[in-house]
């Protein structure tokens, strides 16, 4: 696609993903874009267009897609990670683009788009076309796999989210911040990053040290508990592979005698 190309695109969907794509592929200069919003029928939305984007939430793409009427020459694209082409029948150019980025917002997420990041696509050819334009590497999830690499993508972004949220429960009962515990974040997302997660793992899970993590779970609020005892469970089979299970019955059986004992002194 050269500048003076003029490629035409339509994108359903102002959302956050939507409005990021809009923004990231004006910035090209190789992209004349327009973006619908719900009030706009969808009947002719893929006329006189050479991609059509459907960057709306999953549970509504099929039926957005066998509203809209096929259009030969147009490449009719869904953003969703988990589903297959199938949810775009009856459209013949059939594609997906799922960015391996956060769209927090417009201008974060145009950057983002732009930032050399890896995006999982399918179908047409010239798809591959669209993520060169960003700048952007692509690789190709087979259908099958699609909801396996998309709970990866959950887990590597919404997750670590969500262990964020504790973090900053817990601190918050310390007079803390969670900016308090970034720099550790950091630490830990650069270490993976070069080393490898297994070998970046520290602490007292990686150790077997039962008596720590004994001493975490009696220090939780019982309504924190159960997240942490999840973390632990990743950290044994980061940490001992195989022996996960034998590790984790040993931490349980350890913890059964630690409180029968306390409750008999008691």
């Amino acid at each position: 696609m050269s500048r003076s190309s003029g490629v035409r695109v339509r994108i359903l969907g102002a959302g956050r993903a939507g409005s990021s794509l809009a923004k990231a592929l004006r910035e090209t200069g190789e992209f004349t874009v327009e973006l619908w919003g719900r009030e706009v029928s969808v009947a002719h939305a893929a006329d006189n267009v050479d991609f059509l984007f459907l960057a709306v939430p999953d549970d509504v793409i099929s039926n957005l897609a066998s509203a809209i009427s096929p259009s030969p020459n147009t490449v009719v694209a869904h953003m969703a990670g988990s589903l297959t082409l199938s949810v775009l029948s009856p459209h013949t150019r059939k594609a997906s683009l799922h960015p391996l980025a956060m769209l927090s917002d417009t201008t974060i997420g145009a950057l983002r788009l732009r930032s050399g990041i890896t995006f999982a696509i399918d179908g047409d050819d010239a798809i591959e076309k669209v993520v060169a334009s960003l700048g952007g590497k692509s690789i190709r999830i087979a259908p099958q796999d699609r909801p396996r690499y998309h709970a990866a993508a959950a887990i590597a972004a919404n997750h670590t989210v969500g262990l964020l949220g504790q973090v900053e429960r817990l601190a918050a009962t310390l007079t803390l911040t969670l900016s308090d515990f970034l720099s550790l974040v950091q630490n830990a997302l650069d270490d993976a990053s070069t080393l490898g997660p297994r070998r970046a793992l520290t602490g007292p899970a990686a150790r077997g040290d039962w008596t720590t993590l004994a001493r975490h779970l009696e220090a939780l609020p019982e309504n924190e508990r159960s997240s942490y005892r999840a973390g632990v469970g990743l950290l044994l089979a980061l940490a001992f592979g195989p022996e996960r299970e034998s590790r984790e019955k040993e931490f349980t059986t350890f913890e059964e005698v630690r409180v029968a004992s306390e409750v008999a002194e008691s």
